[in-house]
């Protein structure tokens, strides 16, 4: 058995209820390793001959939660979420930290795939002891308190029942989607613990789809072995050394700093939809978040010596009680400033309410920002809305975000995230709104602009697999390969450098594997069947590459404020860059993966595929 794997995933049909264990062979493993890899393999292999008949919230998507064979080993723990995305029709790995992964590798499973629609809500439960379709009825409609205090008691009752020489049990680990899941909003995220959210490609939808609350996990035996666990152990002392000690790191901040010095030192944080990208809002800086709401500085999930995020709570005024992870940049930048929000109390507020709801802080935030941009020109009314919505009002966006969350009234519309919203107001108001949707091929961006030329590059977006997400941006043909393998391994980007990561890897596994070996190859071959995917696209979207590889509409209008006031993105830039990126990462000049690189990658059966989209 291959090490650093617990060498067998579990895959359940909700709808026959039929569980199996599956396995995947060594060269697979290799080829793939785990995580957003694996997960585009099993996709393509699966669905990719019918792709774009696939739809997204139907019973044949696949449900993916995969560890990789560095989960849990490396320092932290992390699962990447995915399937067919209901935001982009392709497929996006996104991934989030807890002990979810650790239980469900100590349990024997390198992953879930999920298939089918049950009749009615359920969980799976997945322990030592095998694996269950439970009744989940009692908890669909809860929000995320709820959902994991009713789940982590009835669970935890249940095993010590079972075992009742064996003393206190842990609390189980889970991933779970809130109320915007089971509405199948397509922004909606799925979670662990109370707070922490794979926003990015709307999985939470795709489980609300299959009637799955949640899937619940409690392991008790050892993680997998690994093939040098001295070396393992000096390489994880040396990460935490290198990383995770140093003042002024991620450990003593987090990225939550961000919220004051991106808007103001680089401009490229959206300010009210984007429409500017500058603030000078010192209340808006770190230390009013810090110093005013922490409660816990260093914060942690298993294993995990980066100590990144940061507990707070609202101990007074309308929203006392309120608790969450203190917003990290991206939360604060589209829950603040892109709502014209520039107190970091109601920033912490929404940013709660968001997860508890089940919904993606950065692509609900950036739709709540749409919404409140085409209301500010009068193309939404308060008769369309039921109230105004202005930019700071706290109430009036949370009124909207439950409107998303429940489909109601205007909120049915905008549940369909930016671009599908942008689309059907369009044609209800008789204007083109799409100008005012920042997205890129259906996945709203992340909270970084690319006007001033001091954060993302001109095609950081427009040329991702990924689309909007902000943690897969291109730039570098060779480069960018790098975040693909921490999404595979399943590790969290922000602790280690390549070095160490590939140590580490030949360490955990007893592989070897060289730069060359992972940006040349291996890496390609996952962004291939990922950018294959997304350019089949459908049932209800697909994507034109002559189109659709380009930046928002906004991205080209000149700053109107700030240090870089009349700053934009360059068209001729992006096109020129474009052409230099298709070339070196070997698709043709109308971006379309080339046949003699897909079958130099070993896919031929991409390349037979693709082939009717080069007519």
């Amino acid at each position: 058995m291959p090490r650093g794997y617990a060498g067998k995933f579990l895959e359940v049909d909700l709808s026959s209820e039929n569980i199996r264990d599956v396995k995947f062979d060594e060269e697979t493993l290799k080829n793939f390793v785990g995580g957003r890899g694996l997960a585009a393999k099993i996709l393509w292999d699966r669905l990719g001959e019918r792709w774009e008949s696939v739809d997204p919230l139907g019973p044949e998507n696949l449900f993916l939660a995969l560890t990789g064979p560095l989960t849990a080993i490396y320092p932290g723990a992390r699962i990447c979420i995915s399937g067919k995305s209901p935001q982009c029709n392709g497929v996006i790995g996104s991934t989030l930290s807890g002990e979810f992964p650790v239980d469900l590798k100590c349990a024997g499973y390198d992953g879930v795939i999920v298939s089918g629609r049950a009749e009615k809500p359920v969980y799976i439960l997945i322990t030592d002891d095998g694996v269950e379709i439970r009744d989940a009825g009692h908890v669909w409609g809860k929000e995320a308190i709820d959902t994991i205090r009713i789940l982590t008691g009835e669970v935890r009752d249940l095993l010590e029942g079972r075992r009742p020489n064996a003393g206190k049990i842990k609390e189980p680990s889970m991933i779970y989607c809130g109320p915007a899941g089971e509405n199948r909003v397509r922004t909606a995220s799925v979670l662990q613990k109370i707070s922490h959210a794979a926003g990015y490609g709307g999985y939470g939808a795709v489980m609300g789809s299959k009637n799955l609350k949640a899937i619940v996990a409690k392991g008790r035996g050892p993680l997998p072995e690994v093939a040098n666990p001295v070396t393992v152990r000096l390489l994880w002392r040396e990460v935490d050394r290198r990383h995770c000690r140093r003042t002024g790191t991620l450990s003593m901040w987090g990225t939550g700093y961000g919220g004051y010095s991106v808007g103001a030192g680089s401009s490229s944080e959206p300010v009210r939809n984007w429409q500017e990208e500058w603030h000078d809002e010192r209340g808006f800086g770190g230390p009013s978040f810090d110093f005013r709401y922490w409660v816990k500085r260093y914060w942690s999930d298993f294993n995990c010596a980066g100590s990144c995020m940061k507990l707070a709570v609202i101990k007074t005024g309308p929203y006392k009680g309120t608790f969450t992870d203190d917003p990290d940049y991206e939360m604060q930048a589209y829950l603040g400033p892109n709502l014209g929000i520039f107190d970091p109390g109601k920033c912490i507020y929404l940013s709660a309410l968001m997860d508890y709801l089940g919904l993606s802080g950065i692509n609900g935030g950036n739709t709540l920002g749409f919404a409140a941009e085409l209301y500010q020109r009068g193309i939404l009314t308060k008769d369309d809305l039921g109230f105004e919505l202005r930019w700071g009002d706290v109430e009036a966006f949370e009124r909207l975000a439950r409107m998303i969350v429940k489909r109601e009234g205007i909120g049915d519309i905008l549940a369909e995230g930016t671009y599908r919203a942008a689309l059907k107001i369009s044609e209800m108001k008789g204007v083109d709104v799409t100008r005012y949707a920042v997205h890129v091929k259906g996945v709203e961006v992340g909270a970084h602009g690319t006007r001033s030329g001091l954060d993302y590059k001109p095609i950081s977006y427009a040329c991702s697999p990924q689309c909007g997400d902000h943690t897969s941006s291109v730039y570098d043909a060779y480069n960018d390969m790098w975040m693909v393998f921490a999404d595979s391994a399943v590790i969290c980007s922000l602790v280690g450098d390549r070095e160490i990561i590939l140590d580490y890897y030949r360490a955990v596994t007893g592989w070897e594997i060289t730069p060359e070996d992972w940006c040349r190859t291996l890496g390609p071959r996952i962004i291939h069947i990922q950018r294959a995917l997304l350019l089949l696209g459908g049932p209800d979207l697909t994507w034109d590459p002559k189109v659709h590889d380009d930046n928002p509409p906004r991205f080209y209008e000149p700053l109107p404020s700030g240090p870089y006031k009349g700053k934009t993105t360059d068209r001729k830039v992006v096109e020129e860059m474009k052409r230099q990126y298709y070339e070196a990462i070997g698709w043709d000049e109308n971006g379309i993966p080339k046949s003699e690189v897909l079958r130099r990658l070993g896919l031929k059966d991409v390349d037979r595929v693709l082939e009717k989209l080069r007519r």
